[in-house]
């Protein structure tokens, strides 16, 4: 499945920005980067971030409704 660079909504409700697709060096599993939209005491400001793709667009269960892990928003 194609993944659109851009804003992505977490279904926790923080913003993060897609930046591109990586690919493991050993296993060449396709990796999500995406950098945090926000400030995090633990973190820092735009924390960079690496997810596996099929978890990055997987739907998981939030008050008892299937939703997107990762919704997006805009470019």
């Amino acid at each position: 499945m194609e993944l659109k660079p851009g804003k992505y909504q977490h279904f926790k409700g923080k913003m993060y920005e897609v930046v591109g697709v990586a690919r493991h060096s050993e296993t060449m599993e396709e990796l999500v980067v995406y950098r945090a939209l926000y400030d995090s005491p633990e973190f820092g400001k735009n924390a960079m971030w690496v997810r596996p793709k099929k978890m990055f667009l997987e739907e998981v269960e939030h008050q008892g409704k299937k939703v997107k892990r990762f919704r997006y928003v805009d470019k």
